[in-house]
């Protein structure tokens, strides 16, 4: 049950399901263009597999910046619904924050939608603290 990172693109590909559950609003070849666009950026998605399919994904990238100096930002990290409370967040956050030691990155940051109260449990229980608010604004391009 070691996490890997998805490096093909048919690997990636694999990553949509499980990853869909938390992005809905994604189309497989939308999801499919973001993941290789992103990619280009240094973002990588590590995936859990159980029999042939995957059942935990993490979409993350390092960056630096003056308030957290060298960090590790998760993007994304989800469990199939059908593989909840089996440890397999754990496993991920757990290798991340492995991941984010080996390459000299001093902290773990992540965002979390309001509503995913699930998700703000869990992430206490596992050492996370709330830190800030995150504000946003959708720009006209047009």
């Amino acid at each position: 049950m070691t996490p890997r990172i998805a490096q093909t693109q048919d690997e990636q590909a694999a990553c949509f399901e499980t990853l869909h559950s938390l992005r809905p609003h994604l189309t497989r070849e939308a999801f499919l263009q973001r993941v290789r666009a992103q990619y280009a950026d240094g973002y990588r998605l590590a995936c859990i597999e159980r029999g042939g399919r995957v059942v935990a994904v993490a979409g993350y990238r390092m960056g630096r910046n003056l308030a957290w100096g060298k960090f590790l930002y998760v993007d994304d990290l989800v469990t199939h619904p059908d593989h909840r409370s089996e440890g397999l967040g754990a496993t991920l956050l757990s290798w991340l924050q492995q991941r984010a030691r080996e390459h000299g990155c001093q902290q773990l940051h992540l965002d979390s939608g309001q509503q995913r109260l699930d998700a703000h449990r869990f992430y206490k229980r596992e050492g996370l603290a709330i830190t800030g608010h995150h504000f946003a604004i959708v720009l006209d391009t047009g």
